[in-house]
């Protein structure tokens, strides 16, 4: 019954907070449609009515779909090579404290520069087609690896004592000690990560005029006041990077809680 209690509080909490998110969602919208109708002009702010009128036709328009597909490859590019650098990164930091003091600078200076600058160097560098990939690459980096270190410096010496004490696996040790511990932490630097990369990414494609490319298509938008495909193009931008950051922490949950089941 206790058990029963708390899942239908716990379903409850989600369904009112839910509810609570689509009341802001909605509160945000009128106060957009009420400053709409009081500038009165949409090549300075277009109504959101618009801008979902033009959400259902844009897709007819050649090359949305494949500037959307282009995006989401370099990008999605970027941020696993980030990743997975990352946590190796942190892994052998969190076993050879020297080698954090080594990395300091470079994460600090990525941290501290603002993307702008490291667009314009790389676009000296790199061509059009990879500064997404590598801008990407370089501002989730240092978010994943500072995360997963924190996590790892977190874990508790007293566990990690009993499991010498009773001789526990290497294996079982990751798995089922340190694994669920990082768990957090992880999940964390992924969502984090994941609208980190498509920010800096979008921002590079625009910077560089990226060809076939949501950051492209932005551009020429703005260039030629096409104010509501501005809107419109945002709007999808940010629909994108919510479905990926989701899914990515969906299938991470999803990947923990199987491998604790078995």
């Amino acid at each position: 019954m206790k058990e029963k209690s708390a899942f239908s509080l716990l379903h409850g909490l989600f369904r009112r907070s839910a509810l609570q998110k689509a009341a802001a969602v909605l509160f945000a919208l009128l106060v957009w449609q009420i400053g709409a109708l009081l500038i009165g002009e949409e090549l300075i702010l277009p109504s959101p009515i618009s801008v979902l009128l033009r959400l259902f036709t844009i897709w007819w328009e050649a090359g949305i779909l494949t500037a959307i597909g282009y995006s989401l490859l370099r990008i999605a590019a970027g941020f696993f090579i980030a990743l997975a650098l990352g946590v190796l990164l942190a892994v052998v930091a969190g076993r050879f404290p020297f080698v954090e003091t080594l990395l300091f600078p470079y994460v600090a200076v990525v941290k501290a520069v603002p993307v702008v600058s490291f667009i314009v160097l790389a676009y000296v560098w790199m061509s059009s087609r990879t500064i997404a990939i590598f801008i990407s690459f370089l501002i989730v980096l240092p978010t994943v690896y500072t995360t997963l270190l924190s996590g790892i410096k977190a874990r508790d010496e007293k566990l990690e004592e009993m499991a010498d004490v009773f001789a526990v696996s290497p294996k079982d040790r990751f798995l089922y000690l340190r694994l669920p511990n990082l768990a957090p932490y992880i999940t964390s630097s992924v969502s984090l990560g994941a609208g980190l990369a498509w920010k800096s990414g979008v921002a590079a494609e625009i910077i560089a005029i990226s060809s076939r490319s949501i950051g492209g298509l932005l551009y020429n938008a703005s260039l030629e006041m096409r104010n509501v495909d501005l809107f419109t193009l945002t709007a999808i931008l940010v629909l994108v990077s919510i479905l990926f950051e989701k899914l990515l922490t969906f299938l991470l949950k999803l990947g923990f809680r199987r491998l604790w089941q078995k």
